[in-house]
């Protein structure tokens, strides 16, 4: 072998202007869709989501079906617990990963939320589920 590697991607540019907003899981944000997913075949899917308004009540207790979920706070704040009692509010700057089909619950939101999302991959289905034993 030579080291080349044969790509599985397709080039991508992304402008803000140009970027469509999509459906999405929540109804208090908006999801800006950044072409990731086609350019890729769908083995990744990279998106905005903006608060519209803060959050009125946790989301419930869900998964992902998906490999892994990378969240990046651009700016505000979110509030999550997770099955192995980890409670976090991570700000702008702040990351998280969080592993396919590991159960979780958005608690709240700033107003300004805005955040940048990839899921591996690109399909990635939510599926409510019972609070870890012990948590309601």
């Amino acid at each position: 072998m030579d080291g080349s590697i044969t790509p599985k991607a397709k080039l991508m540019v992304a402008k803000k202007a140009d970027q469509p907003f999509v459906g999405g899981r929540r109804t208090f944000f908006r999801y800006r869709d950044l072409g990731v997913n086609a350019a890729t075949g769908g083995r990744l899917r990279a998106q905005v989501m903006e608060a519209i308004t803060g959050m009125t009540e946790p989301t419930g207790w869900h998964t992902h079906q998906c490999e892994a979920q990378f969240v990046y706070v651009l700016k505000g704040w979110v509030e999550l617990e997770f099955e192995d009692g980890t409670r976090n509010r991570s700000e702008a700057g702040d990351a998280l990963l969080i592993p396919g089909g590991m159960k979780h619950n958005e608690i709240a939101t700033s107003d300004d939320l805005e955040i940048l999302e990839l899921s591996i991959p690109g399909d990635m289905a939510t599926e409510a589920c019972d609070p870890p034993a012990g948590r309601g």
